[in-house]
């Protein structure tokens, strides 16, 4: 079994999820008494989140690369970022910490056209929503339409992700917020819904909504299953 190395702690609350996920998936394909071969990084997100906003991305990408590079030292043998709106620096985190990159919109595209769809619509922080790096890669290395909701709606779901999600908040009223832009993106045309924070599928669950959902930490973590235990 491969050793996985885990960038975290973005926020703490989807890293758990990412945790368990992994060692559960291990378990249920080794049985027995087997559990994930993990190297965990987990970062203070005040850190990033700091240079999110400020459009640092170059000084976020060095605390990832520094993390990234710890965990190669520790026997990685590849990265998982946990959570979405990294993935924006994943090329470089890859290329100067020295090790594969298990990218989570591939694991989502793959997932997608697995459901034979051709649209989707997608949640996440504005970062994942509003720049090119996510829905870039699901239109051209899968051809899959991304539809993502309108300014107000990407300011209220930006809002929920940070000052809700990510300091283990879950509120009704936010549930029934993202279940509304969940429809319109339907109206619009979205066969399924990117779930593309891993902090949403702890507000959206598969029950609140008729649409298929793609739940990313869980595609994430099952594909990280999948490549650890590949011969």
């Amino acid at each position: 079994m491969k050793v996985m190395g885990l960038i975290g702690g973005m926020s703490w609350n989807s890293t758990l999820e990412y945790y368990r996920l992994i060692n559960e998936g291990v378990a249920r394909q080794l049985g027995g008494l087997h559990s994930a071969r993990i190297v965990l990084h987990s970062l203070d997100f005040a850190d990033i989140e700091s240079a999110q906003r400020a459009s640092r991305w170059a000084d976020a990408a060095d605390i990832l690369v520094k993390a990234g590079t710890g965990l190669k030292q520790a026997g990685a043998d590849f990265l998982v970022i946990c959570t979405n709106t990294m993935h924006k620096v994943a090329d470089t985190v890859a290329a100067r910490s020295g090790l594969p990159l298990l990218h989570i919109v591939d694991a989502i595209g793959e997932a997608v056209k697995a459901r034979g769809l051709g649209k989707v619509g997608l949640l996440g922080t504005r970062f994942t929503m509003e720049e090119a790096f996510y829905r870039d890669r699901l239109e051209k290395c899968f051809g899959i339409g991304v539809v993502v909701p309108g300014e107000e709606e990407r300011k209220l779901v930006d809002r929920i992700i940070y000052d809700e999600l990510c300091r283990g908040q879950i509120k009704d009223a936010s549930r029934r917020e993202g279940i509304r832009i969940i429809a319109g993106l339907t109206a619009r045309g979205a066969g399924g819904i990117v779930l593309g924070c891993t902090e949403l599928p702890l507000l959206i669950r598969p029950g609140d909504t008729p649409v298929t959902l793609f739940d990313s930490t869980r595609l994430h973590a099952e594909a990280a299953v999948k490549w650890a235990l590949a011969e």
